[in-house]
């Protein structure tokens, strides 16, 4: 399963990747928006927005590139590991 999060702490990337590959999934991390999202984000089976610290252009971008490509979207404020942790285990089997 792949996975895209968006926004987050970029001190933690290393961190929401091992925590998905824990899960089985591959992930990309775009912390900050670097050129144009909509073209790396792909077609990841999970798209996650840490709301609370991606800005608000970044979101609305994501948000109408999942939709467009119907990719099922969870919204959180925190950015937190727990957090990812409570995401992936509701739509990811543990390996």
């Amino acid at each position: 399963m792949s996975v895209v999060i968006i926004g987050g702490n970029e001190r933690m990337v290393c961190q929401y990747t091992d925590i998905c590959r824990n899960y089985g999934c591959k992930a990309k991390v775009f912390p900050k928006e670097h050129g144009g999202i909509k073209k790396k984000i792909g077609c990841p089976d999970l798209l996650i927005l840490f709301t609370g610290t991606a800005s608000h252009k970044m979101v609305v971008a994501a948000a109408q590139e999942a939709k467009k490509n119907r990719i099922p979207i969870a919204r959180i404020h925190t950015s937190s590991a727990s957090a990812l942790h409570t995401v992936l285990k509701e739509h990811c089997t543990m390996a």
